[in-house]
């Protein structure tokens, strides 16, 4: 099963993202096929990996997951001190991320020093946003609001975890093709919104400033990207059965952070506007 998610789909195609040479492939496929012994299943992995090094295992997931995200909180804290003396570092990364994360989307081999760059950046940027929102609901005599966010995305994150294990959701072909088709439509939508803010509408909100209108978006643009987690998982675990090489996990970690980032964001404008009502 592909993800959806163009950070991880490019090591689930093993032919042509450099993670074995043809002959490994086909002694990997012989192995699986063919009633293979296990030492031949070994000797079949061994030369997937050949040209990669060591095979990936969740720990280097997990290891590497957790070093951008340190990255990108120690900047988020930094973003929010420096936002209100100097905003322009927030819009000038929020630019920069994009780039970077396009760079590294499309990059055949991880740069770990891009992907943690681009950890830093956009930990400017989601400071600088969360301090903009925290003020907005404070003004609305509301507080907290980047907390619950924080939580909301950790418990989410935790939640759609236990799922995916547990195999409550089953990430299967349809599942994924309704998700390409709810993400295309739900950028569509918010490119349109886009256009609607300039012209005042919503208050300067876009759709999402209608009542309930612009409630019902955050509430899908939530399920959305909580539900392109199971997509990351699923590709992370066939990344690891396929025996992707060990630098692969710094393409899972960033790819993690991407919708984690997206999740956050949408926590914090749907609680943004609880505090507006």
């Amino acid at each position: 099963m592909q993800s959806s998610n163009p950070v991880l789909t490019r090591y689930e195609k093993t032919d042509k993202s450099g993670f074995a040479y043809d002959e490994g492939v086909s002694a990997y496929t012989q192995a699986a096929t063919g009633g293979a012994s296990g030492a031949d299943v070994n000797a079949a992995f061994q030369q997937v990996t050949a040209a990669g090094g060591a095979r990936l295992t969740i720990n280097d997931v997990v290891v590497k997951a957790g070093l951008i995200f340190a990255v990108c909180v120690i900047f988020a804290v930094a973003g929010y001190q420096i936002v209100e003396s100097a905003p322009w570092v927030m819009w000038a990364a929020m630019l920069a991320g994009l780039v970077l994360g396009f760079v590294n989307a499309a990059k055949k081999v991880p740069s770990p020093p891009l992907i943690i760059l681009y950890a830093a950046i956009q930990g400017l940027f989601v400071g600088g946003i969360s301090n903009w929102y925290n003020a907005y609901a404070s003004s609305n005599q509301y507080y907290g609001i980047v907390l619950q966010a924080v939580i909301a995305t950790m418990t989410t994150f935790g939640v759609m975890l236990a799922l995916y294990l547990t195999g409550v959701v089953k990430v299967t072909k349809r599942f994924q093709s309704i998700m390409i088709v709810a993400l295309v439509s739900y950028l569509v939508l918010g490119v349109a919104s886009l256009i609607a803010a300039l012209f005042g509408v919503g208050g300067g909100w876009g759709f999402y400033g209608v009542t309930g209108i612009g409630l019902a978006i955050c509430v899908i643009g939530v399920l959305l990207a909580a539900f392109f987690l199971l997509m990351d998982f699923e590709a992370i675990a066939q990344g690891i059965r396929r025996g992707a090489p060990e630098r692969e996990s710094w393409r899972m970690a960033f790819g993690l952070l991407v919708t984690l980032i997206w999740l956050y964001l949408e926590f914090l404008r749907l609680l943004a506007i609880f505090t507006r009502n």
